[in-house]
């Protein structure tokens, strides 16, 4: 089984270098396929280029191929498009996503992989050791549910496999699969549930989930290029956004489509009294890309074959 390794740097000059040999330690203890690490890089300012570069030539003669792909345009970055660049250049049966912020355990792919003798699966996570405001806290289950109109999500318990999405910032993928899917919807860029989006679909395709806990890895969140690249203001702005894309793109039961704007003046007028102006904000963003919304909602929903409910009943932990 032929793997490509998909690392999106957006000014992880710095971190980079910390986490790429960890990386490359993990790989080596391959055998079974060929192995690709592809760092598609966003139009950085810092020094990510050269620290790209430097680290492909590296791999010269290692038996592990590098390869990378430079946006300089403004304008055609985003999570989902980064990634999806990368994607394009990949050749392996799988694709494993690994955030810049991301550092694996050396032994973190055998278990990873495993899953995958299950044509069914379509995306394998790992455990998350996640460092969060100087403490490790174990992540990487997630549980979604349907409350008040809307889709929400949060961890769930660390002592079950099913799981309502796979990060795609430590996570593994069936490429055929993929692209079957037409993987990460840049209608989510600049980022935030374009992964929880692609994970819904496909659950509503009919394919498997797995959250695998003995696949482990390093994620320090504080370093990544969220925390310390955008204002908290614009990140929740975007997350409200990207929550009415998700219902608005992929939610097809009339009964729950019904519900949702039910419950929207309820929305807005919890929100009008905590004077959260960032969930209007957030609504009027995403009814100005109602056409989008709607082109990504029809390649979708061709492959549903799983109503909502029917998937949202078994996530609620």
């Amino acid at each position: 089984m032929n793997i490509s390794i998909i690392i999106p740097n957006y000014n992880g000059g710095k971190i980079l270098p910390k986490n790429l040999p960890h990386v490359l330690t993990a790989v080596r203890e391959y055998k079974k396929g060929k192995v690709e690490i592809i760092i598609p890089n966003d139009p950085s300012t810092d020094d990510s280029k050269a620290v790209i570069a430097s680290f492909i030539a590296s791999l010269d003669k290692t038996g592990i191929i590098g390869k990378t792909v430079n946006n300089t345009r403004k304008e055609e970055s985003g999570f989902s498009k980064n990634v999806n660049r990368g994607v394009a250049l990949a050749t392996g049966d799988i694709l494993i996503l690994l955030n810049s912020d991301v550092r694996p355990h050396k032994d973190f792919l055998e278990p990873l992989l495993m899953h995958f003798s299950d044509e069914k699966v379509f995306a394998v996570g790992c455990m998350d050791e996640s460092s969060e405001d100087g403490k490790i806290v174990l992540r990487g289950r997630g549980i979604g549910y349907w409350q008040k109109g809307f889709v929400f999500h949060h961890e769930g318990k660390l002592d079950k496999t099913d799981t309502f999405w796979v990060s795609g910032g430590s996570g593994a993928f069936r490429k055929r699969l993929w692209d079957k899917l037409g993987g990460l919807d840049v209608l989510f860029n600049p980022f935030y549930w374009e992964d929880i989006d692609l994970s819904y679909r496909a659950l509503k395709s009919g394919y498997k989930l797995v959250f695998e806990p003995k696949s482990k890895v390093i994620h320090e969140h504080e370093e990544g290029a969220i925390k310390t690249k955008f204002k908290p203001k614009y990140v929740q702005r975007i997350v409200f956004r990207n929550q009415f894309f998700f219902v608005w793109k992929n939610i097809t039961e009339g009964k729950l489509l019904f519900l949702h704007v039910f419950w929207l003046p309820y929305h807005f007028l919890t929100s009008m009294k905590r004077k959260d102006w960032l969930f209007f904000q957030g609504f009027f963003l995403a009814l100005m890309q109602l056409h989008r919304v709607q082109e990504s909602r029809y390649r979708a929903k061709k492959y549903f074959v799983r109503q909502d409910r029917e998937v949202l009943k078994e996530f609620r932990e």
